[in-house]
């Protein structure tokens, strides 16, 4: 099972951190993230992908950039888990 998830990045922010869900114009959830990475040569991309194993804690091979590697919005895989799964431990209990 793969699940996949909608990303909305900001690079450059002050810390790693995730800002809480939002809702695309189609009305599909968005997660927004932000990292501390420059979007040059794939930094950004690299540490969304890190933080985000992280915060799932799955392993960094898990996690991939489906599509959107030179835009803002992003689609990510994740491998091994439910999209039910990914809203479970990226929402605040």
């Amino acid at each position: 099972m793969t699940a996949r998830l909608a990303i909305k990045l900001t690079p450059r922010a002050a810390a790693d951190r995730i800002d809480g869900w939002d809702v695309d114009p189609d009305g599909r959830p968005v997660l927004k993230i932000r990292v501390r990475a420059q979007p040059v040569e794939g930094e950004a991309n690299a540490a969304l992908t890190a933080f985000l194993a992280k915060a799932l804690s799955v392993p960094k091979r898990d996690v991939t950039l489906a599509r959107g590697g030179q835009s803002r919005l992003k689609m990510i895989d994740i491998e091994g888990l439910s999209e039910g799964e990914v809203r479970d431990r990226l929402s605040p209990h």
